[in-house]
């Protein structure tokens, strides 16, 4: 390399290991596999290796990093007198596991890429120097390193590399334009569907996409159900497509865990949940209004306010088939009634979705019915949001004392390791118990001068602090 930034201080122990590595691939009998980069305006194929993660430094004229510098001056000058120093390179770790527009804290873009390192391992390979420097994959290494991973899968550039050429080699893979599209939520779960259909392994195609076979699972659940809207949505020669709910997609995985949770309870109960919020769903309402629709949501709210159209339950509706058997069964009036909601609501969205081939009089009393059914429920979501409110204040004082029980519980197993180590700090337990002797104190006061006719168990609580509840 060109000396402008020097060699690193353990760069001929680099080299040896990187010779011999590169030999050891060459040699043997498997796939060796290569990493096709820009190299002085022609593409060159270099081999790939594993090489240990400690010996390797992080890149101090990397571009990733460059404006960031200037966060800490003093570090940033120590950078420049000595790149390689551990401080240094520490700095430079820092800066790259930080957001880009405030070093100071962490970037979540960083969290997600450590998170992908950890359940699906190095997906592509790094590029180096033969000194050990990382002209690509510096990030990853920060990452992998926090992972406490011993080795890093990397290419290896020439033998001839100047500095110019990791700084034209490093903007190259950074900024290569790549007319590669993710694909869309629908298109994923469709492409999921249709390999799994094919014979596929579910945790294999979960292992393709990047994803957890759970979440796999969950998006299947979510096909299903966006398949079934599709076909209640048909309105004459209209009907919703798959790709009308391409942006519901957290809304919908949402409600997938909210009747998953309910299902193991109360199955019906989990029904009326599921029915109540796809038609708020189809309706546009935020994932912050959904969550204030549960199974009782139509009963306690919603029904009295419906109108005579809306409320309604179809005559199709007192059974329903069972798919794939030549059976029927009586469908729940409750269920039976929310479904019937939610499907006038798909059918005057899929009317309005096709302005262009539907009469003007036809779409105008579908975009009627749709805004009386959005403003039904918006009403509806008042009432329940105060209840909500109220709720969550009726539950805010015992949920902090079984939050609290359960540090104590931890406690319980941290002084047992710390004893049988020997290494129990007995003063700071000491002062940590009487600041919760304070604390009882202070809920024992609240509780005899709030609650009139006490349970056991505050009545344990203000026997065992009398003192301090007086």
């Amino acid at each position: 390399m060109a000396s402008e930034l020097g060699s690193p201080p353990l760069a001929e122990a680099n080299r040896e290991i990187v010779e011999r590595r590169l030999k050891e691939a060459a040699e043997g009998a498997g796939l060796q596999e290569t990493l096709t980069i820009e190299w002085r305006t022609k593409p060159l194929v270099v081999s790939v290796i594993d090489m240990p993660l400690d010996s390797l430094y992080y890149n101090p004229g990397t571009h990733r990093v460059r404006a960031q510098r200037t966060y800490d001056p003093a570090q940033d000058k120590l950078l420049d007198e000595d790149p390689w120093k551990s401080g240094s390179q520490a700095y430079l770790a820092h800066l790259l596991q930080a957001e880009p527009s405030d070093p100071s804290r962490r970037d979540k873009d960083f969290e997600e890429l450590k998170q992908s390192l950890k359940d699906f391992r190095q997906n592509e390979p790094g590029l180096i120097t033969r000194e050990g420097v990382l002209v690509n994959g510096n990030t990853r290494a920060v990452a992998l390193r926090e992972l406490a991973v011993g080795n890093i899968r990397v290419g290896v550039l020439p033998e001839s590399c100047t500095w110019d050429d990791i700084n034209k080699v490093e903007l190259s893979l950074q900024l290569r334009h790549d007319t590669r599209r993710e694909y869309s939520y629908i298109n994923q779960i469709l492409t999921i569907d249709e390999e799994l259909s094919a014979g596929r392994d579910l945790a294999d195609i979960a292992r393709e996409f990047r994803i957890r076979t759970t979440t796999a699972e969950q998006d299947l659940w979510v096909l299903a159900c966006l398949r079934d809207l599709a076909e209640r949505s048909k309105s004459g020669g209209v009907q919703l497509r798959l790709m009308d709910f391409e942006d519901a997609q957290e809304k919908l995985r949402e409600l997938f865990r909210a009747y998953t949770k309910a299902s193991k309870i109360n199955k019906e109960a989990a029904d009326l949940l599921k029915e109540n919020r796809l038609a708020a769903i189809v309706l546009e309402f935020s994932k912050t209004d959904l969550r204030l629709i549960e199974s009782e949501f139509r009963s306690r709210y919603l029904e009295q306010r419906l109108p005579q159209g809306l409320a309604a339950v179809p005559a199709q509706e007192s059974e329903r088939r069972i798919p794939g058997l030549n059976r029927t069964v009586k469908a729940v009036p409750s269920v039976a009634s929310a479904r019937a909601l939610t499907d006038v609501v798909l059918r005057a969205k899929a009317v309005m979705r096709a302005a262009d081939k539907v009469p003007v009089a036809e779409f105008d009393k579908a975009s009627a019915l749709f805004k009386q059914a959005h403003d039904v429920v918006e009403e509806a979501l008042e009432p329940a949001g105060k209840d909500a409110r109220v709720r969550k204040r009726k539950q805010a004082a015992p949920d902090r004392i079984h939050d609290a029980c359960s540090d104590i519980d931890q406690c319980v197993t941290d002084m047992t390791l710390a004893r049988a180590s020997n290494s129990l700090d007995e003063e700071a337990l000491e002062e940590a118990v009487l600041k919760l002797k304070t604390s009882l104190g202070g809920l024992a006061r609240a509780a005899a001068k709030g609650i009139d006719v006490p349970g056991d168990g505050v009545a344990w609580l203000l026997s065992a602090l009398q003192p301090e509840a007086s």
